[in-house]
């Protein structure tokens, strides 16, 4: 009976305010940065949007370790991929002014895809060297400026939970500007929105946050890589539910 009023609920209550929540922070956001200063509207209303997200589906959030990061410090934030709250969760709740690093498909979302564009948010095109070497250099230009970084170097959501390999881009970046790497865990995603069950609903199950101590540089070059890289995997490994711990391969990597 609950899980049916809470379907009733997503249809009638959810659904045409995400529409109409969407549509107005990406005007917002368009709008602000065209207007005023695109750090400010390319984070605000996609935080306010993705809180109201949340909060909406009357989804309880737990968010820990917050007291590890410097308000003055530049990061590289790198997550685990559970499904789409995944950003809805950090964007509204990390509390901390980022870019995201995605696919270049999701500029074609609409409403999402320009909102994200304005806001100067970075879009990986791996469609050869020179589009890799391009997103790259975008991507150093943006940690430059002052501003941190959140990726998901999986690349992929999971289909089972666990997490894939990562990829090296993201610790690159970290690399190529000694930045102290922040590792996320992210609990209760796969549970609210698994990747091929039942996409039309949301299913209620709480959702956690874990903010691990930054990974400090401990060098220039492919050992540090390797170092933040490793010690990334190992501390999202750590704080995941036992039951999604383990490495399970990702057909979609």
């Amino acid at each position: 009976m609950l899980k049916l009023l809470y379907r009733i609920y997503q249809l009638c209550v959810v659904v045409p305010l995400l529409l109409v929540f969407s549509i107005l922070a990406a005007l917002f956001t368009c709008v602000g940065c065209m207007i005023g200063n695109g750090h400010v509207w390319g984070y605000y209303p996609g935080k306010i949007w993705s809180r109201l997200i949340v909060w909406l589906c009357l989804l309880p959030v737990k968010v820990e370790g917050r007291e590890h990061l410097d308000p003055k410090q530049s990061y590289v934030f790198v997550a685990n991929h559970q499904g789409a709250f995944d950003i809805f969760l950090i964007y509204g709740f990390l509390d901390r002014n980022f870019k995201w690093m995605m696919k270049k498909g999701l500029r074609t979302i609409p409403l999402v895809g320009v909102a994200c564009e304005a806001a100067h948010h970075i879009f990986v095109d791996r469609s050869g060297p020179h589009a890799i070497h391009r997103t790259y250099k975008q991507a150093e230009e943006v940690l430059k400026d002052g501003m941190s970084l959140v990726v998901f170097p999986e690349g992929a959501r999971t289909f089972t939970g666990h997490m894939g390999i990562f990829r090296r881009g993201a610790f690159m970046l970290a690399d190529e500007l000694q930045l102290p790497v922040v590792p996320l865990t992210i609990n209760g995603s796969f549970d609210v929105k698994p990747r091929m069950k039942d996409i039309y609903w949301v299913f209620w199950h709480p959702l956690k946050l874990t903010i691990h101590e930054p990974i400090q540089p401990i060098g220039k070059g492919p050992e540090n890589v390797k170092n933040q890289m490793e010690k990334s995997y190992e501390a999202i490994m750590s704080a995941l539910e036992p039951k999604y711990q383990g490495f399970v391969e990702n057909p979609d990597q």
